[in-house]
């Protein structure tokens, strides 16, 4: 559980807003919606959520919101960033010009991985630092085909790799926003503090 002085920012310009917001309010966070470069302001931490990542990388930069991630990430404070949010987080080089990533952990991604929407399933997922299987929800999801020396992978999925994270960025293929397993949520709320206390040290 969080304190209510902490502050989670979801990026809202296309995808599963509402579903995070929802759910971080569930276990204690404040959630809020971020649409503007002032909305990054007093941020503790933020989501970038599932959607199309096509579409979301479209608006970052129509919204004129790329210098301003690239500057949170370079603060240190925590992202976290699900389904979609992990192709963005990629530093993939296979990518067209027109797909933005914004290089935030080294690895490499295959989008629609795991099929297309009608492939979406559902999984108890072991997790490094969870005591617990993980509910995890797979829609449309990517997989990380590989990754550099300084990630930790934390889930694997049919010998495929689902979860991992470097430095203050956690990213995941799944949507823990859609199920009562909060753990997940929780793990990143526990990140957040992480790196509060490191940028304050």
């Amino acid at each position: 559980m969080v304190s209510m002085s902490k502050t989670i920012g979801v990026l809202d310009l296309q995808g599963a807003v509402s579903e995070h917001i929802r759910a971080l309010k569930k276990i204690g966070a404040n959630a809020v919606s971020v649409k503007k470069a002032e909305d990054f302001d007093n941020l503790d931490g933020l989501i970038i959520p599932g959607g199309e990542s096509t579409a979301i990388g479209r608006l970052i930069r129509e919204q004129k919101l790329e210098e301003r991630l690239r500057s949170f990430y370079s603060s240190g404070k925590a992202i976290f960033g699900t389904c979609a949010g992990l192709i963005l987080c990629s530093t993939d080089e296979s990518h067209t010009t027109d797909d933005l990533r914004l290089g935030f952990i080294d690895m490499e991604v295959e989008r629609n991985g795991f099929g297309r929407q009608v492939a979406s399933f559902e999984t108890a997922l072991e997790f490094a630092g969870i005591d617990h299987p993980v509910e995890a929800v797979f829609i449309r999801a990517p997989y990380i085909q590989s990754v550099g020396l300084d990630v930790k992978v934390l889930a694997t999925f049919d010998d495929k790799i689902v979860a991992a994270e470097q430095g203050n960025v956690l990213v995941t293929a799944h949507h823990p926003e859609l199920t009562e397993d909060y753990a997940v949520l929780n793990y990143f709320l526990k990140k957040i503090s992480q790196t509060i206390k490191v940028r304050e040290s």
